[in-house]
């Protein structure tokens, strides 16, 4: 039996394109980036560079294995097979808590957007709202959710690009920011206290932030089961993808902070809002509230997506209960959305009782998570590499560039991230709740799945899909 027998594959190239920059540029962007620029003032590009240079790596890594073989469970699969089915539960396990810790910013966030239109309606209620609904179009066929996530992405790529280009246009005419007295340039990056105010300390503190702002990207690997033409399509996605968002990034916070000087970035909530605000243009920042609620939307669709497609791949493994792996008459796996929305609930309890400091907390334990997942796709890739001879190494369709010194670096870059999350007293509680969750994944898979597995119920080894 093949692993995705009962998924279509419905996705193409445009459909996937735009679901990596859906899932990629959300929260992370437009709400997150403030907490960044916080930390380490201009010199976050810096960071946003060193970041995007190392998640490019991921995805090759990642594309490597995913054009050799696409499957349904995409990484967690190849963990299974390279690794061993304990690596396997655990790095699709920790990509399902990515997805659902991601996605409870994402709700957060867009409670966090809608305040800025009904001030006096608590957070939760949008919360909940964007739950259900979400939850219900998760369970639609997989085309419907590919195009409703393409034309959320654009409107949301769409709105960067015309920032981007507008202060752009404010920067070359030389206008000031109306009433606020100040010039508008690139001297804004050096007059508040230099590139980098805050030293390097301030840059390395950034990466918890920054890496957050990266996770989801690793979706395309996912959608590798329900491609139409994977060794085509995926290789497309990931070499477009990675280098768009980081474009988008550095471009957008570089712009931000030439517009608007960098300490009063995010005090009142998005930075992109306040920015249009400051400059007069009162319709503008209600205008990119619609972009930044569409993109928290999008980036949530993703994540529940990504979440749903891996717990399938699981079931398919052994690696979670039967049920997940049975599919909808659309082909769609709905315990797994069911289950996600479910999950998407605590962001709902959260919201109502510590609305004020959720986000910084659940952004932090997201990074663990999304590092985590790399950095397992990284050594997953190496060890795939190991495990094949000469020839088959050369006739690789899509193999990772600068082998073996690039995915080298950017595994080291991502134990050095994790050292980062223990150093800084904001964030030690995410990787105090990361190696729990690990802990927590081991001795479920000593007393769960391996004891299954020795009762004469092996793990299910899925045959290559072929489209």
């Amino acid at each position: 039996m093949q692993q995705a027998q009962g998924l279509k594959r419905g996705l193409s190239a445009r459909h996937i394109r735009f679901m990596a920059l859906g899932s990629a540029i959300g929260t992370g962007l437009f709400y997150g980036s403030a907490s960044a620029i916080q930390m380490a003032g201009p010199a976050v590009l810096l960071a946003y560079l060193i970041g995007g240079a190392a998640v490019f790596m991921v995805m090759r890594a990642l594309g490597e294995m995913a054009v050799h073989n696409p499957v349904a469970g995409s990484f967690g699969h190849y963990a299974t097979t390279y690794l061993g089915p304990m690596a396997g539960f655990i790095l699709g396990w920790t990509y399902a808590f990515e997805m659902v810790i991601v996605a409870i910013a994402d709700v957060t966030a867009f409670g966090i957007y809608m305040g800025f239109w009904f001030p006096e309606v608590a957070r939760w209620i949008w919360v909940l709202g964007i739950v259900l609904l979400i939850g219900g179009l998760n369970l639609c066929n997989v085309k419907v959710f590919g195009e409703m996530e393409f034309w959320l992405s654009l409107l949301k790529v769409g709105a960067i690009v015309a920032m981007i280009l507008a202060g752009l246009g404010i920067m070359a005419f030389g206008f000031s920011q109306v009433g606020s007295g100040h010039a508008v340039g690139v001297s804004n990056l050096f007059d508040h206290g230099g590139f980098m105010p805050n030293g390097v300390g301030g840059l390395i503190a950034s990466f918890a932030v920054v890496m957050f702002a990266f996770g989801g990207i690793e979706i395309i690997g996912v959608t590798a089961g329900e491609a139409k033409d994977p060794q085509r399509v995926i290789p497309k996605a990931i070499n477009a993808v990675p280098l768009r968002i980081l474009l988008f990034y550095v471009l957008t916070l570089f712009v931000l902070m030439c517009l608007y000087p960098w300490p009063q970035i995010g005090s009142q909530g998005s930075p992109f809002v306040q920015i249009f605000s400051n400059l007069g243009i009162g319709s503008a920042a209600a205008v990119l509230n619609v972009v930044v609620i569409s993109a928290a939307i999008s980036a949530i669709n993703s994540d529940i997506f990504g979440a749903g497609r891996m717990m399938y791949g699981l079931a398919q493994q052994g690696h979670a209960p039967r049920g997940f792996s049975k599919l909808s008459r659309h082909g769609v796996p709905w315990m797994t959305v069911v289950v996600m929305g479910a999950a998407l609930l605590v962001g709902v309890l959260l919201n109502y009782l510590i609305p004020e400091n959720v986000f910084l907390l659940i952004a932090s334990i997201a990074t663990f998570a999304t590092v985590w997942v790399w950095l397992m796709i990284l050594v997953t890739q190496v060890a795939m590499r190991r495990s094949l001879r000469r020839e088959e190494v050369a006739q690789l369709k899509f193999p990772v560039p600068f082998w073996p010194y690039g995915p080298a670096m950017a595994i080291a870059f991502m134990v050095f991230i994790f050292g980062v999350l223990g150093y800084f007293p904001d964030t030690q509680a995410a990787l105090v709740v990361g190696v729990v969750w690990v802990v927590f994944l081991v001795a479920s898979y000593l007393l769960w799945c391996k004891p299954r597995a020795g009762q004469g119920q092996p793990v299910a080894e899925p045959a290559e899909l072929h489209r």
